[in-house]
């Protein structure tokens, strides 16, 4: 609908159309501004009220010769803010109001000037309690896009680094941010991203990066390896940036999506650059090893005790040394679903009674669930070193991905023996190679296909790259 001359028909079918009278925060102010009646809509708490009233002040001393004859021309002369901008039309309008622009009509006007002098509610940029480093920055991500787009560009100074803003959702109108170098970008990837959101048919993104993660990447959802990096550390969303990726911020999300991603990409962290080669490579293949041993531990453990005739004397002491009153494949799958239920109990326990619930837990379900007969002792070692290597990986994705596969392993070890660990093992191996990033490439880049080069890279951690390799 396009806006008319007269203030009254517009300011009518605007309290219509945005039910002002129900809606007590959607606040419409009758002001005169040089002899005319005008109008200024705005949802409070989005608006910062000192800056309103100085631009009401501003408007004290127009006199009605000097009213220009149209909202272009007053939008020059007497909007004195940065960000001011121009509406035809009432649906762009509404759309810009909810998202919290002020916007100001005047009799005789037929267009909307729009200032954007909106403020959100936010958290300070405090270190995220999941991406930790032991040395680095200590800031991270907040649920205000433009906080977060602010947190990048201090990092990136350069003229190269483009923020293009895009919308999804028919009722949320959720802000999406495509951040990306111009000249190191994919431009096939980035005009195949920014097709696929521009044609996105999603009524809101409700779950923000995940709700349009999965409208990005709707095939082989059955697959549990992350297609995607998340992260919530600035530092680690620019270097990704440099490396020509695109990062994708979503506003109400304190976590940037990165793509392409490769599993060598979702396990690198941090950590790896904020010390010397030589402790940043030892991490790394530290994470690694134990994304193995999490994976291997316990299956390899149930395969050797269904056949403890072949264990070598050196390894006795392997076997389980106390009657077993539960099969081991029971008290295994018991404590993968059990520790699952105690991680979800601790999200949902109040902090103050966090630590002497830990302490309760720890006694009655670690000491006297053996000494019931439940479990015994052998069991609750190696799941108790399985379930802390599994937060080695900064990735929950990655680590429920190796979850889901040593169930499977379990699973098919106790149905069909050896047979049954080569073809988890198989069908573990199969999920990561025939996986593909959302570009369409190998998600074992650059295993598969083979660059010995950049695999060193993905296994070393060398030198940070100097200003003529970085640009190469």
């Amino acid at each position: 609908m396009a806006f008319s001359k007269k203030l009254s028909d517009n300011e009518a079918e605007l309290k219509q159309m945005l039910r002002a009278d129900e809606n007590f925060d959607v606040v419409y102010r009758e002001i005169e501004v040089g002899g005319r009646t005008g109008c200024l809509f705005f949802v409070d708490g989005f608006t910062k009220d000192e800056v309103v009233l100085k631009i009401l002040q501003s408007w004290w001393i127009i006199k009605a010769e000097d009213m220009p004859q149209n909202a272009a021309g007053f939008s020059r002369k007497y909007l004195p803010y940065g960000e001011v901008g121009l509406v035809d039309k009432a649906e762009d309008m509404i759309v810009q109001l909810l998202m919290g622009v002020s916007c100001l009509f005047i009799d005789g006007y037929d267009q909307c000037m729009t200032i954007d002098c909106r403020t959100y509610p936010a958290r300070s940029v405090d270190e995220p309690e999941k991406d930790k480093v032991l040395r680095g920055s200590r800031d991270g991500f907040v649920e205000t896009l433009i906080f977060n787009t602010a947190l990048i560009r201090r990092r990136i100074r350069d003229r190269d680094l483009t923020m293009e803003i895009m919308t999804a959702g028919e009722s949320s109108h959720t802000d999406i941010a495509l951040c990306y170098m111009g000249r190191r970008v994919d431009q096939e990837l980035l005009a195949d991203i920014r097709s696929r959101i521009e044609k996105l048919q999603v009524d809101a993104l409700t779950m923000n990066q995940e709700s349009l993660a999965e409208c990005l990447y709707p095939h082989k959802w059955y697959n549990p390896f992350p297609k995607f990096k998340f992260t919530e550390r600035p530092d680690t969303a620019a270097a990704c940036v440099l490396e020509g990726n695109i990062v994708i911020l979503v506003d109400n999300s304190p976590a940037a999506m990165v793509l392409p991603s490769s599993v060598f990409d979702i396990i690198e962290e941090a950590d790896d650059y904020y010390f010397p080669p030589i402790t940043g490579s030892y991490l790394r293949l530290s994470r690694m090893a134990t994304a193995v041993l999490c994976l291997l531990l316990t299956p390899t453990w149930l395969l050797l005790m269904m056949h403890p005739d072949i264990l070598p004397a050196g390894l006795q002491f392997l076997k389980v040394a106390d009657e077993m009153q539960v099969p081991l494949i029971a008290q295994l799958l018991i404590l993968e679903f059990a520790i699952d239920g105690l991680r979800l109990a601790a999200i949902n326990t109040p902090s103050m009674l966090t630590t002497p619930l830990s302490v309760i837990a720890g006694i009655v379900l670690g000491e006297y669930s053996v000494k019931s007969g439940w479990f015994n002792s052998e069991t609750m070692l190696y799941m108790a070193f399985v379930t802390i290597a599994n937060y080695s990986q900064s990735s929950f994705e990655l680590g429920y991905a190796l979850k889901f596969m040593r169930i499977i392993l379990l699973v098919l070890i106790s149905l069909f023996d050896v047979w049954g660990y080569a073809a988890g093992l198989l069908l573990a191996v199969c999920a990561v190679v025939f996986n593909k990033t959302i570009a369409g490439k190998s998600y074992i880049y650059p295993l598969v296909p083979f660059r010995w080069k950049e695999l060193k890279k993905r296994f070393l951690r060398g030198r940070l790259p100097s200003k003529e390799k970085a640009q190469h």
